[in-house]
């Protein structure tokens, strides 16, 4: 696999046929010198369908403060309407049943809603944690990649002063005569 068996084996401890879909990509990513880093928001929303956004979108709208006091506004004025304004001929009297159901109605619609974007949410964090898992392999293997082409460097430079050290100790030898 990409001739890179040694590596693989170094830093798996296994062989590259038993390497996982997500090890084969980063490993190819690598030996590519290739970014595996993705924009997760943008990756993700690509893939959203239009049910999806929606339910994004009621559950962001519903979630929120302003829709809070928006919903307590009609409340009150709802109450106010049919006890004081329409005190003899109210749509809804006191104790306000075509609310209640009104009320029911829109519970039984949104909370499936926020359930399919609450999911959404779980998905997206699993999204998320494979693809940080994908970068922060790629980053470990490229760390362990330069340390090893560090300490090939250094037991070079080391045989070298060695070599020196040694003709240096011949010379000093030949000098006193030894």
């Amino acid at each position: 696999m990409y001739n890179l068996p040694n590596f693989v084996h170094q830093h798996f401890d296994k062989t590259a046929e038993e390497l996982g879909e997500i090890e084969k990509r980063v490993l190819k990513k690598a030996h590519e010198r290739k970014i595996v880093s993705t924009d997760i928001n943008a990756a993700f929303s690509a893939e959203a369908s239009t049910g999806e956004r929606l339910a994004d979108g009621i559950a962001r709208v519903g979630g929120s403060w302003s829709f809070i006091l928006a919903f307590l506004a009609f409340l009150v004025v709802w109450c106010v309407v049919n006890t004081i304004v329409l005190m003899t001929r109210a749509f809804d009297p006191y104790p306000f049943i075509f609310l209640n159901l009104v009320l029911s109605m829109l519970a039984a619609i949104q909370a499936p809603i926020i359930m399919m974007s609450q999911n959404r949410q779980a998905e997206r964090d699993r999204f998320e944690a494979a693809k940080d898992y994908e970068v922060n392999l790629k980053a470990e293997l490229e760390v362990l990649s330069l340390h090893q082409k560090i300490d090939l460097h250094v037991l070079t430079e080391l045989s070298a002063v060695r070599e020196e050290i040694a003709k240096l100790n011949r010379l000093v030898a030949q000098k006193n005569g030894i």
